[in-house]
């Protein structure tokens, strides 16, 4: 009996978050259980992805060893097909998909520490261990990408697979709000600038007298991102750095080369260089954000409080106040309503916005201002805002009026996997498979993998 679609796509992303945590206990006797290709699937790789998966949430059952060696067993298929197609991962994509995974497990475990102490390795050895592993599956996906990157939905063919949804399967659409905001940034304080330029030339002068970067990254830097990690970004191009940030990052030329103070959107930093290739750099970042004082809060809120006021006494309409007054690039063309960046849609669930901002709208009525209140930015950089509330749009069953986008990806989704279904069909009968007999009652097998 064939996975079904939803339970295929739960298994594979499920093991998209998996490393090898039975590895690291290095107590279990290995064998190979199945060869694709030259491809090899250990006993241990089963066993690890159950262990992950049912850590999840996932329920644990007699046909889950099955459903974990089927979808490994796609992916070989998959890697052999990249490897033919000599489909290659940047360094840098690699870098930051291991990277916010380790962070995931850290989370789970606790600490970085104790993720060092259950495979008894520092992160870096850690990092070294898991880069090859996450190399393949970064390539799987550019390989299945590539099967279905034509693929699409009509109209016709998305109301058709809505109406084959099952009334009880329909998911359910939490509520959802959109927001119309003016957004401004609190007038420059050259007494902060100042004391985060001082601070910098301090923890800089440390640094020359010989304390390490990545100490002093982990204690001060107020980049929580890379600060964890000693303030290293990973591999970057300087496309995806600041432009300032870039200039000086790409400066530097010896391994373990500090930079001046460099001002970017996000505040200022110190920079030291790990190591440079070609087009990408690596490097450490100590960040310092320059404090917003009472003056500026004050300041800003009453800015809002006037341009708040001439819209409630209809003297300019929101959307011009928007369009002449909000600091906000991205919304302030298009009447301040606010972009979702998880999904490029404007609406936006309770539990995706910052719970400074959720607090505020939810007292609210439609067409409502709220108060001036403080925020933060994309950067985490301090703004000041007021809303109003555009619509909300209640939990529901989705449907084609108001989730057509989210049926569409359903759609999709479905069409693409009967896709990449068909293509390892075709592959099963052109590809050396042999599978261990302990495995021989998993019913997948009766769909053309053994011959």
């Amino acid at each position: 009996m064939k996975i079904s679609f939803y339970k295929q796509i739960t298994i594979s992303l499920l093991l998209i978050f998996t490393f090898n945590y039975v590895a690291a206990q290095e107590l279990m006797i290995d064998r190979i259980v199945a060869t694709v290709g030259d491809k090899m699937i250990l006993q241990s790789d089963i066993e690890n992805q159950v262990l992950q998966i049912v850590s999840q949430g996932y329920p644990s059952s007699q046909g889950l060893k099955c459903d974990v060696l089927e979808e490994l067993m796609t992916q070989k298929l998959l890697l052999t097909q990249a490897e033919l197609d000599s489909i290659e991962v940047g360094i840098n994509r690699i870098e930051s998909e291991l990277d916010r995974r380790l962070m995931y497990f850290v989370r789970q475990v606790g600490s970085e520490k104790k993720l060092e102490e259950f495979y008894n390795k520092s992160m870096l050895e850690i990092k070294e261990d898991f880069r090859p592993l996450i190399e393949e599956q970064l390539k799987t996906q550019m390989m299945q990408s590539t099967i279905v990157a034509d693929i699409s939905a009509s109209p016709k063919a998305v109301q058709k697979f809505y109406k084959s949804i099952p009334e009880d399967s329909i998911p359910l659409v939490n509520t959802q709000y959109e927001i119309n905001q003016i957004l401004i940034y609190p007038p420059k304080n050259e007494e902060a600038r100042n004391d985060s330029r001082e601070k910098l030339l301090n923890l800089r002068q440390r640094i020359i007298d010989g304390e390490r970067f990545s100490t002093l990254a982990v204690l001060y830097s107020e980049d929580p991102g890379s600060a964890k990690r000693g303030g290293e970004l990973g591999f970057r191009s300087r496309d995806e750095l600041d432009p300032e940030f870039a200039k000086a990052a790409f400066r530097l030329n010896d391994d373990g080369g500090i930079s001046r103070i460099v001002e970017s959107e996000f505040g200022f930093h110190i920079i030291q260089l790990i190591s440079k290739e070609s087009n990408q750099v690596n490097v450490r970042h100590i960040l310092v954000i320059p404090k917003v004082d009472i003056r500026q809060r004050i300041a800003s809120k009453n800015k809002l409080d006037s341009i708040s006021g001439l819209i409630e006494t209809d003297s300019i309409s929101f959307k011009v106040a928007a369009l002449r007054f909000s600091e906000d690039d991205q919304s302030k063309l298009n009447d301040g309503l606010m972009v979702n960046p998880m999904n490029a849609s404007t609406r936006f669930e309770p539990d995706v916005l910052p719970p400074q901002e959720f607090n505020v709208i939810k007292d609210l009525k439609v067409g409502e201002i709220s108060e001036p209140f403080e925020s933060t930015d994309m950067n985490g950089k301090v703004v000041y805002k007021i809303v109003r509330i555009k619509e909300v749009i209640d939990s529901h069953r989705a449907n084609l009026k108001d989730d057509y986008e989210l049926v569409e990806k359903m759609a999709v989704a479905k069409e693409q996997q009967q896709v990449i279904n068909t293509w390892i069909n075709e592959k099963k009968k052109k590809t050396y498979i042999h599978i261990d007999k302990s495995f021989m009652k998993c019913e997948f097998l009766k769909e053309g993998w053994i011959k």
